[in-house]
């Protein structure tokens, strides 16, 4: 079975998807990605203004993240040395009388968000029908830590993985939460909140706690736990392609007692959650989609999660048609 016939939905869904961080491209820089199943570039003026590109200069089709400079508020193409404003207009051709009026390389609508750099995808090109926060309340403050990163490459989609937030019966199944928790589901527009209530065994007994997943669309969900420690997982989830998800982790710890108890504890927590994402992945990288799951009544809100999900596609005609 290719993978593409695992599901039902469209391939990439839209929304806002993190591509890079805010410390990876200083003043100056230019970087190659790949994500949505294409090829863009990423750069940073020399005023120190963001701008993602697709990555192919219209005149001969260099990739512009491969080479490319940047040259004041401009990046250069390697091969004829054409240039581009953050705007994706033509801004300079050094051999040419005049710039051909159609130059130019299509943009992408970005944000930074907490040192993360949050993109805008659509599969029909629109621009950003919803907003994410400007800002997370708890890294305002000095009471929490500095992100601490863990990420994944994961041949699944957002939708798949998404899921487990409403699942109630695999935390106790699957990852051996001492409780079965109940979660509990309210949808508003692009944002779903998942409260769940769990617990985890540890060497002094087994600890209540409580998951509280805040999602935006299918790219950036505010994970709060409470429990052992309390932990801000600000977890983002990008497709590389139809078949495969880029996944970050990015944990911010409250901080208890002294630097030591902090790290102590934080990293024994972030060591479980990273456990348990890791028996999730072969799950997902072999599990199929079901349109119409067979449910019973201790599955948890998989409809409420499934019927929030259908904003986020693009459908073809015919399956808009049959709706």
């Amino acid at each position: 079975m290719q993978d593409r016939d695992r599901y039902f939905t469209p391939p990439i869904p839209n929304g806002w998807f993190q591509i890079a961080t805010t410390d990876e491209v200083e003043p100056g820089e230019v970087k190659p990605l790949r994500y949505f199943g294409k090829d863009l570039v990423i750069w940073r003026s020399e005023a120190g203004e963001l701008s993602v590109l697709d990555a192919f200069c219209p005149h001969l089709g260099a990739h512009l993240g491969h080479g490319g400079k940047v040259k004041g508020e401009s990046i250069e193409c390697p091969f004829h040395a054409w240039q581009f404003g953050t705007d994706g207009r033509c801004s300079a051709v050094p051999y040419a009388k005049h710039v051909p009026r159609k130059a130019r390389v299509e943009t992408w609508h970005i944000k930074e968000l907490a040192g993360l750099v949050m993109c805008w995808h659509h599969a029909e090109g629109e621009p950003p029908q919803w907003d994410i926060p400007d800002e997370i309340p708890e890294l305002d403050t000095d009471e929490w830590t500095d992100f601490e990163l863990r990420e994944w490459k994961i041949r699944t989609r957002n939708q798949e993985m998404a899921e487990n937030a409403v699942d109630s019966a695999h935390f106790h199944y699957l990852h051996g939460c001492t409780n079965m928790p109940q979660s509990e589901a309210t949808v508003d527009g692009h944002k779903m909140r998942v409260y769940s209530g769990a617990g985890m065994s540890t060497p002094r007994g087994p600890i209540e706690g409580s998951i509280d997943s805040l999602n935006y669309g299918f790219g950036l969900s505010l994970v709060r736990f409470k429990g052992l420690v309390e932990t801000l997982n600000v977890a983002t989830t990008t497709p590389i392609d139809e078949d495969n998800v880029h996944l970050r982790f990015n944990f911010s710890i409250k901080k208890v007692g002294g630097a030591d108890t902090t790290r102590g504890v934080g990293a024994a927590f972030i060591a479980e959650l990273k456990r348990q994402l890791e028996q999730d992945i072969p799950i997902w990288e072999n599990k199929i989609q079901y349109e119409k799951p067979l449910l019973c009544d201790g599955d948890g809100p998989i409809g409420i999660f499934r019927r929030w999900c259908t904003q986020f596609y693009s459908w073809p005609e015919e399956q808009r048609a049959a709706e």
